[in-house]
């Protein structure tokens, strides 16, 4: 059986642990997989030794193999498990970008505003105030097994002393300092916001019409979306309440696209019943667009301001990194085939220099008409490049080519995206585990 090490609250852990639960419901997972609470005994012991990394979620195979990082661990059992396939093939090329477009906005934009939501409400002072339950959830994990009232205090605690939270405008530390490293300040906060609430507005025009981001079916893009949407969003006290009250159905789709505990919501796969002629229960599919990704490739006029939010916001900020990356993989700062700065919600440890200030792998961006500066993250040139190879296949047609190429002409910049090869040339970046390296000469 697979093993899932994994918290309730993480942000990549809800993407992850969705992925998996619809695969074994599909029978699609070989023997399913069991869902572990990493607690600091199996991180330290366990997922570090065989990762290099802390991060969850993390994947042991029944093979024994270990795979760290959200989007790896659905690679992985996409290949080894093909049959209810949550990636477009490539005679939909269409479908297959946007889905890979709207994993990279969730994992990489959206945990921005997503990880605000979750630490500005659990400032002093901040009313409506929920960090006595994040204090609960994280100390179920730094003291799994005690009483509540000792979880809880663990998990304040930790607050203190490894996130400075009780002063975290005049000295930042933790996820606090990494919320500074990835541009937000009191200048830029209300840009991130307006970007997460734009983003979920046209999500909730897109769900009053359809069931999943391509249709009637799940795929990538819905679990890449469940980042943010469910362990921050929707979970969290106050991001929780004003998500049910202003986008009642983002939070219908987030229980759909969980799958558990979600009658209401028409989990994939769900039957309505009516009464026949004798009064016998007639069952009829409970998802729309006859529960599949939508016919001939299309994809739904409410998705397209969604894709639209990734060229205007994100895009430019992208090739920018890559340009600030490939200048500091060819310096004298830097060896070919040499360790990068990981993934990571802070400035990677031993190489604060570069990420912060004006170091060499940090960028000025703009957003909302609000400028800022920001850390480069290589994670990023990693995650395009996987992108780029999800797409060559699509563009080797003459069809298929000409199909992206119209779609990506409808926005800022689109086009650009086809020119991926030249762009990663000089910072191609290689994964193994939890590590980052640069590409070897």
């Amino acid at each position: 059986m697979y093993r899932l090490f994994s918290w309730e609250h993480s942000y990549f852990s809800g993407k992850a642990r969705a992925y998996l639960r619809f695969k074994s419901r599909m029978g699609a997972l070989g023997p399913g997989f069991e869902d572990i609470l990493a607690t600091p005994e199996l991180i330290m012991g366990l997922l570090i030794p065989r990762s290099g990394s802390p991060a969850v979620p993390q994947l042991e195979a029944p093979d024994g193999s270990w795979i760290q990082d959200s989007s790896e661990i659905i690679d992985y059992c996409e290949a080894a498990h093909p049959e209810a396939g949550v990636i477009p093939e490539i005679q939909r090329p269409r479908q297959r970008l946007a889905a890979y477009l709207i994993e990279l906005l969730a994992d990489e934009w959206l945990v921005v505003p997503a990880f605000w939501e979750r630490w500005y409400f659990s400032e002093d002072g901040r009313e409506p105030n929920h960090l006595a339950f994040n204090e609960q959830q994280w100390g179920a994990v730094l003291a799994a097994g005690a009483p509540g009232n000792l979880r809880r205090e663990a998990g304040g605690n930790f607050f203190r002393d490894m996130f400075g939270i009780h002063e975290s405008r005049s000295n930042p530390r933790g996820v606090y300092a990494g919320l500074q490293h990835l541009g937000v300040n009191e200048q830029t906060e209300p840009a991130w916001q307006a970007s997460q609430h734009r983003i979920l507005q046209r999500l909730e025009t897109h769900f009053a019409q359809h069931d999943y981001l391509l249709g009637g079916a799940l795929s990538l893009a819905d679990f890449g979306l469940l980042g943010p949407l469910y362990a921050h969003l929707y979970r969290d006290a106050v991001s929780g309440f004003a998500l049910r009250t202003h986008f009642p159905l983002v939070c219908e789709w987030v229980e759909r696209s969980v799958g558990e505990g979600c009658l209401n919501a028409r989990s994939y796969g769900q039957k309505l019943y009516s009464l026949g002629d004798n009064g016998e229960l007639v069952g009829r599919s409970a998802n729309g667009d006859d529960g599949a990704w939508l016919p001939d490739d299309a994809l739904a006029e409410t998705l397209l301001p969604v894709l639209a939010v990734f060229f205007e916001e994100m895009w430019p900020v992208l090739v920018d990194a890559l340009d600030h990356l490939t200048a500091y993989v060819a310096s004298d700062q830097h060896e070919a085939g040499g360790e990068l700065p990981g993934k990571t919600f802070t400035a990677t440890p031993g190489f604060e220099a570069l990420q912060t200030g004006n170091g060499a792998l940090t960028q000025d961006f703009e957003l909302g008409g609000v400028k800022g500066r920001r850390m480069v993250v290589p994670y990023h040139a990693w995650m395009l490049g996987r992108l780029q190879a999800a797409i060559a296949p699509c563009l080797e047609a003459d069809d298929g080519k000409q199909s992206l190429n119209e779609l990506l002409a409808g926005f800022p910049r689109g086009s650009e995206l086809l020119e991926l090869p030249r762009l990663l040339a000089g910072c191609t970046v290689r994964k193994e585990g939890g590590l980052l390296y640069s590409a070897q000469t």
